[in-house]
């Protein structure tokens, strides 16, 4: 649910949200029966997951999912709580725009089937400002009643806040607190730092001592940490930490595994119709208030930011995976529920317009943990099939068994696509589009120097040079160790870049590049495809692991059906790799294995990258 300022990331602005921006029109409506049977066999699911309405049309969109089994004697059912949207394409009011209900509740006894039973709320509190959205509902249950955490978009003060309401029920009425448990703050980065932080996406956990926490924050101004207070409807801003840097993440979701805190956050943008990379990162702390570090023990904080990627797009329909909550069944396995995107089905009425026209499916899957890491679905990501449903009811056993996803690794090398850049000069198989000056290019001491050009390849910027060789026929690996001389911390180097892309033309393409944005230095996994449909986007992103002092980038192409798949692999050691996404494309058997350097405008000095070698493989 990207916020972002980088332009190849969506055309949203600081005050865009993963939810919405629209007038609300919330409805109130009947509660029909919940089914399911809350004792039997286990049975299974599909994705998305079938929630009925009364009519008995099935709802579309449930963002930010959080979940919660009822806590109170004698409450078997489990409780699903969501972002304001509408539930179908023809959810609308009388003079035909859509309703935007203030958190739909969901009731399931099974995890299975689950109906719409009404929403939250049907007004605003005071302090809120009217009309707006209610983003990223966190549902918790302490002190005898039920707490529901929420994202209020906008204020009367102005900047966003964090509110919260209080039940005996989980399905209400609620008792709105009479203030926001976190208050509009100003960012405390950023250039624009006079602009208020985004306060969204908050999540609670406890610490060891019983101390409750409440996490918040997103791109703009990063995410931070307060104690919160016993009663649970205010927070300490003196014990206020920032623990994830801003323009990296957003959607906490803290879950305590073992001896650790695994912080779950989200990543770019998460409404980019069929070409969304929105996906999910995790780090762990053994305190609740950090440091969190990834696989590589890089940290969270300004800089080279790390992530340790959990769940992205596989290659399937599903694309958008992300801002998610976990739960355990009743059996002890662990279980995670996300929003996604059908990229045949992408908006809303089939059409892209209007503000967050995207059907946002909920999706579930089991959460594996694997040498102390979480993956979902041993690493296979979002189903698409008929999958063991969770153990709902007590007495209910466990059928689903973790099956480890098998990585692309190189096959036999192709020695003709090879170069080590060990000579004097490109080998014979390299050719340019849009050869560069020849004094920012040359191979030297056992590299190719390429100095960054103030160029682009995005949309309807098209004036990058590209060092270009065939692709092989059949499926193949293509790997390349890189370092650009960015300054590992600072701003602002934005769009500088240098990797790897998969080229068929200027419009159509994969791209893998470590590159910059604002405090950050990341990694993109970028496809641009051209011509779309009228309205449909050309460019969309996800990222990958940290970005070393140099990065190991791998894309492995494989055909699959009338399409192709180009999953992303990153390392910092060149040992231990982390897959990223997967990206599918037509860019057929004349599409070239290339590299590129570049930077949308020079607000620096210019900076050279360094390919070690480009090695290209079969698959195995």
């Amino acid at each position: 649910m990207q916020r972002s300022r980088h332009s190849s990331w969506g055309l949203l602005g600081p005050g865009a949200s993963c939810a919405v921006f629209l007038l609300l029109a919330a409805l109130g409506c009947g509660r029909p029966l919940p089914v399911g049977n809350p004792v039997g066999e286990v049975g299974t699911y599909s994705n998305p997951l079938k929630i009925k309405l009364a009519t008995g049309a099935l709802v579309q969109n449930c963002p930010d999912p959080a979940i919660i089994h009822g806590q109170k004697p004698g409450d078997n059912y489990w409780y699903l709580y969501c972002t304001s949207n509408p539930l179908t394409d023809t959810d609308k009011d009388a003079s035909g725009k859509f309703n935007y209900h203030l958190i739909p509740i969901h009731k399931s006894a099974d995890l299975v089937n689950w109906t719409y039973e009404g929403d939250a709320f049907t007004s605003q509190p005071s302090w809120a400002k009217a009309p707006q959205g209610f983003w990223a509902p966190d549902i918790q249950y302490f002190n005898d009643k039920y707490y529901l955490y929420y994202t209020s978009s906008d204020t009367q003060a102005g900047g966003a806040a964090i509110g919260v309401a209080t039940s005996d029920s989980p399905t209400g009425p609620w008792t709105q607190a009479p203030g926001p448990v976190v208050e509009p703050q100003k960012a405390p980065c950023c250039l624009d730092a006079a602009d208020f932080r985004w306060v969204f996406d908050s999540n609670v956990t406890t610490g060891p001592d019983g101390q409750r926490y409440i996490y918040f924050g997103s791109y703009y101004g990063g995410i931070a940490v307060r104690k919160l207070s016993a009663d649970g409807l205010s927070s300490d801003k003196s014990t206020q930490q920032e623990i994830v840097t801003a323009d990296r993440y957003e959607g906490t979701f803290i879950v305590k595994h073992d001896n650790y805190y695994y912080m779950f956050v989200s990543a770019t943008n998460c409404c980019n119709g069929p070409l969304t990379g929105y996906s999910v990162f995790a780090g762990r702390s053994q305190s609740p208030t950090g440091p969190f570090v990834d696989r590589d023990g890089v940290s969270f904080e300004p800089g080279r930011v790390g992530g340790t990627p959990v769940l992205a797009n596989n290659g399937n329909r599903w694309v958008g995976t992300g801002h998610n909550s976990v739960f355990t069944d009743v059996s002890g396995q662990d279980w995670i529920v996300y929003h996604a995107i059908d990229r045949f089905d992408p908006y809303r009425g089939g059409t892209p317009g209007g503000d967050f026209p995207e059907k946002r499916h909920v999706l579930m899957d089991p959460l594996d943990w694997v040498d102390g890491w979480p993956t979902v679905r041993g690493g296979q990501r979002a189903s698409d099939g008929e999958m063991p449903a969770p153990a709902a009811q007590q007495g209910q056993a466990a059928k689903y068994t973790m099956q480890l996803a098998q990585d692309d690794v190189p096959g036999a090398p192709i020695a003709s696509l090879t170069d080590e850049f060990n000579g004097a000069a490109l080998g014979s198989q390299w050719s340019w589009v849009r050869e560069p000056d020849a004094s920012s290019y040359g191979v030297e001491n056992g590299a190719l120097r390429f100095s960054e050009q103030e160029a682009d390849l995005w949309t309807y910027l098209n004036s990058a040079s590209v060092l270009t060789e065939a692709t092989p026929a059949g499926n193949y690996m293509v790997e390349t160790k890189v370092s650009l001389d960015v300054p590992a911390t600072g701003c602002c180097y934005n769009y500088t870049q240098a990797g790897l892309v998969i080229y068929g033309d200027d419009d159509n393409f994969i791209k893998l590049t470590p590159f910059s944005l604002w405090y950050t230095r990341q990694i993109e996994f970028a496809k641009e495809v051209s011509p779309g449909a009228e309205g449909y986007p050309r460019y969309g992103n996800g990222v990958a692991g940290p970005v070393g002092e140099n990065t190991w980038l791998r894309l492995a192409k494989r055909t699959q059906g009338d399409e192709e798949t180009y999953t992303a692999y990153t390392s910092i050691d060149g040992t231990r790799w982390s897959k990223a996404g997967v990206w599918t494309h037509k860019l057929g058997a004349n599409a070239k294995i290339g590299l590129v350097a570049m930077a949308r405008v020079h607000e620096h000095p210019e900076f050279n990258a360094h390919f070690d070698y480009v090695r290209v493989y079969e698959l195995k």
